[in-house]
């Protein structure tokens, strides 16, 4: 059994040399202007690939990603919080070789599988009805802390740097998920709806107050929210609860923030999202990723049904990379040059790049996929 060297997540990060500033991003993804064609690597390797690739003769540059050339956009976060606040220390409980436990500033039982994973994921979960959700309702509310980074300073920095300037809200299912788990949290959009709409009216209060007084001192370009609710099925939750429950606290946010300038609202989620695309277009979003093929998520089929309504990046299947070169050509073939002649879509793999693949194949990857982009 190999020997992992690189077991956290930060030892998984990439480095990536980015050149495209913020209007020329901006205006890309929105459809205005299609003068060059956009490139990246998303999140880089899963665990135990730095060391496959490492036996195969990989630089320390091709490790980190930096040998690599993509063609991607500046862009800066500011230090405001939108979400969880507070609570206990983070606390080590258990740590073997195989497994850590720790618990969570929401008091979550966190285990992380070591060797298999660089996440944890939790083992229970604070919220289970209203009354426990009053107890911890007020990590979600507005204060002056929420505020209290630099962020004036980051967003001067951002724009001399040409940087798009991006900021986050909570998941309107991700944030009920982290507190109550898949399972209760999918059951409490039907059962406990209450719970649900003040949990996501609280977010929204909360996301509103801080993004208002940024977006009035400083331009905001991009709100980005991690939603993570679908597999290869579909969504978690449907159209009917989206639109009754996510849909108002994303146009709440959203409107206030693209009346003021911003022009994209960017949402992560992996797994099939097709039912639900049509619903959080309604809602505002105009940018999806990491549309993974393996989940149904075609970036062509869905370019040709939603047009300029829907900006994308991701898109072409890792797996393919595992395969032959003839398979890499084939999905590059058929997946690149719509994507290149409309805009409005950074290329890139759909998710981490699989254990299993060949550095050779991500070599080769690479250099087919800026022969296409520049013939």
């Amino acid at each position: 059994m190999r020997t992992l060297k690189w077991t956290e997540h930060r030892d998984l990060a990439i480095r990536k040399t980015c050149v495209v500033g913020r209007l020329e991003y901006l205006d890309h993804m929105t459809f205005v202007r299609n003068e060059r064609p956009l490139f990246t690597e998303i999140f880089g390797p899963l665990i135990g690939l730095k060391e496959e690739w490492e036996e195969q003769g990989a630089t320390p540059e091709e490790l980190d990603m930096s040998a690599f050339r993509y063609r991607c956009p500046r862009v800066g976060g500011l230090p405001v919080a939108t979400g969880w606040m507070g609570g206990t220390a983070p606390l080590l409980l258990e740590e073997t070789e195989t497994v850590r436990l720790t618990r969570d500033a929401m008091g979550r039982t966190m285990k992380l599988a070591r060797g298999a994973s660089t996440l944890a994921l939790p083992l229970d979960w604070p919220v289970r009805n209203m009354d426990d959700w009053l107890k911890v309702k007020p990590h979600y509310g507005f204060s002056e802390a929420r505020l209290a980074g630099p962020w004036e300073q980051a967003a001067r920095d951002h724009l001399a740097a040409d940087r798009a300037i991006s900021v986050g809200i909570p998941g309107g299912y991700d944030e009920p998920r982290q507190l109550m788990g898949d399972e209760a949290a999918c059951l409490a959009f039907v059962e406990q709806p209450a719970l649900i709409h003040d949990i996501l009216q609280t977010l929204a209060d909360t996301a509103f107050r801080v993004l208002e007084r940024v977006s009035a001192a400083v331009p905001v370009d991009i709100l980005s929210v991690h939603e993570d609710m679908a597999g290869r099925s579909g969504p978690m939750v449907g159209p009917s609860a989206v639109r009754a429950f996510i849909a108002p606290y994303y146009r709440r946010v959203w409107g206030m923030l693209r009346d003021r300038g911003a022009r994209l609202f960017e949402q992560d989620s992996d797994g099939n999202m097709n039912p639900v695309i049509e619903t959080f277009l309604e809602a505002g979003v105009n940018c999806m990723y990491p549309m993974e093929p393996a989940a149904g998520m075609d970036i062509v089929a869905v370019r040709e049904r939603y047009g300029r309504r829907l900006a994308f990046f991701g898109g072409i299947d890792k797996h393919a990379l595992r395969g032959t070169r003839a398979d890499i050509d084939a999905e590059l073939e058929r997946k690149v040059p719509p994507m290149a002649a409309t805009g409005g879509c950074m290329i890139a793999l759909d998710h981490r790049i699989p254990n299993g693949t060949p550095l050779e194949n991500y070599r080769y990857y690479v250099r087919r996929m800026w022969e296409m982009l520049e013939p």
